[in-house]
């Protein structure tokens, strides 16, 4: 019996021995204590930049640009008073000499030399400015404008007279106080011509029936009779948000010209030329409108 024991206990101490041992690690160890550290100033961190973030978002720049308005009225003047010294002599030394002295008041000092000999003292014409215009006046540069403009002259030679009319470009310079010099002389230049360009016609697309027309048509002819006299009273009955304003003219109407008539956005649109006998000059006036017409109890221009 002992002997069964004993070889039970042995047993029992070998199954002991033979188990496996496990090391554990305890929290305590430093690569453990190197995370947490990590892991903790990670969050807050992060609890940091949500506090103290800065918002951020698109700017987007837009460009304006203002439009200077200049006004060139000093400019003109100058000009026209130059043109009208410059093209103006007689075939005499003091009204040449009064030319020159003239011109000082509007040209550099190089330009004065310049001009020194355009008018000799020998010339067999006068001239005489009989029409000045002024085509254009363009900046430069910030002190700088350009101004072109046409002359017309009358020019005698003994008994002969003749009108010439020229165009010329100068350059002038105005300072902080406005003054103003020309820094270039009278260059030929050219003026605007007509241009080929034609507006599209209006034309009557159908959306109009007959009686429709013929009615507006009635209204229009009532209307433009007495029109050019009406006050502001009358045209309160036939004339909507001041869409056509107080003639106060004797003129006599006449006639429509083809008139042309639309549809849109259920009004009557309608292109128009009216014939007025102007009792003034007698003479014919032609005016256009283009105009909307609407209906509630009479016809009314709106527009």
């Amino acid at each position: 019996m002992k002997n069964v024991f004993r070889k039970i206990k042995k047993q029992t101490v070998e199954t002991k021995s033979s188990k496996t041992k496990v090391k554990s690690v305890g929290t305590r160890k430093k690569s453990v204590t190197v995370l947490w550290i990590v892991l903790i100033s990670s969050l807050v961190f992060g609890i940091y930049k949500n506090f103290t973030a800065i918002d951020q978002h698109t700017v987007h720049e837009k460009e304006v640009i203002e439009t200077k308005l200049v006004d060139t009225s000093a400019i003109e003047s100058f000009t026209k008073s130059f043109v009208k010294n410059y093209y103006t002599w007689q075939n005499n030394k003091e009204s040449i000499e009064q030319r020159e002295e003239k011109l000082s008041h509007y040209l550099t000092e190089e330009l004065q030399a310049l001009n020194s000999e355009t008018i000799r003292l020998d010339i067999p014409t006068s001239s005489s400015v009989s029409d000045i215009d002024i085509w254009s006046v363009s900046q430069e540069k910030d002190d700088t404008y350009s101004v072109v403009y046409s002359v017309e002259q009358k020019i005698a030679e003994d008994k002969n007279s003749d009108k010439v009319r020229s165009t010329y470009r100068i350059l002038l310079h105005q300072d902080k106080v406005g003054n103003l010099v020309i820094t270039q002389n009278p260059t030929l230049w050219s003026i605007p011509n007509k241009s080929d360009y034609e507006p599209q016609q209006p034309e009557s697309n159908g959306t109009v029936n007959s009686d429709t027309a013929q009615e507006v048509t009635e209204f229009l002819e009532t209307f433009f009779m007495f029109y050019p006299t009406a006050t502001e009273k009358e045209l309160a009955y036939y004339v909507k948000n001041n869409a056509l304003p107080v003639i106060g003219k004797d003129y006599t109407f006449s006639e429509l010209s083809n008139p042309v008539f639309q549809t849109v956005d259920h009004q009557i649109k309608v292109w128009v030329a009216v014939k007025y006998i102007d009792e003034v000059t007698k003479s014919v006036q032609f005016s256009q409108y283009i105009l909307t017409l609407e209906k509630d109890t009479n016809w009314m221009i709106v527009e």
